[in-house]
């Protein structure tokens, strides 16, 4: 059974870091493409971040945390994450991870591409 799991959420003040994690399980993720999204209370689920399977593992990020965060994967663990720094306060939300599924490629922004999703992590940043 394919497992996604997020961690690393909190509470931090605006300016802070914090970096989440997603531990994939039930098979390996090496080729699949991951992606972040996240959702504010009141707003829709939007896209934050998205790294390729292919060898050079190519991110494509939503403008507003372009410089601030970095996506990253580590196939031996079968982990992604999503490092935020300069946190602002409007980027409270649950962060959710997701995979597409094996060697799909396509439209990483659209939530519809991804087959697999986490349950999600709060994060918080105070102003």
């Amino acid at each position: 059974q394919v497992q996604l799991v997020e961690s690393g959420g909190g509470l931090v003040q605006a300016g802070g870091s914090l970096r989440l994690s997603c531990a994939a399980s039930g098979r390996t993720f090496s080729s699949h493409a991951m992606g972040w999204f996240r959702q504010a209370p009141g707003k829709e689920r939007e896209f934050v971040a998205a790294i390729s399977w292919s060898v050079g593992s190519t991110a494509s990020y939503t403008d507003s945390v372009k410089g601030r965060f970095t996506i990253s994967r580590d196939n031996a663990k079968n982990t992604v994450y999503l490092q935020m720094n300069s946190l602002k306060p409007e980027d409270t939300a649950v962060y959710y991870c997701a995979a597409g599924s094996r060697l799909r490629t396509g439209n990483y922004y659209s939530s519809d591409f991804y087959a697999y999703w986490g349950q999600g992590t709060q994060v918080t940043v105070s102003s």
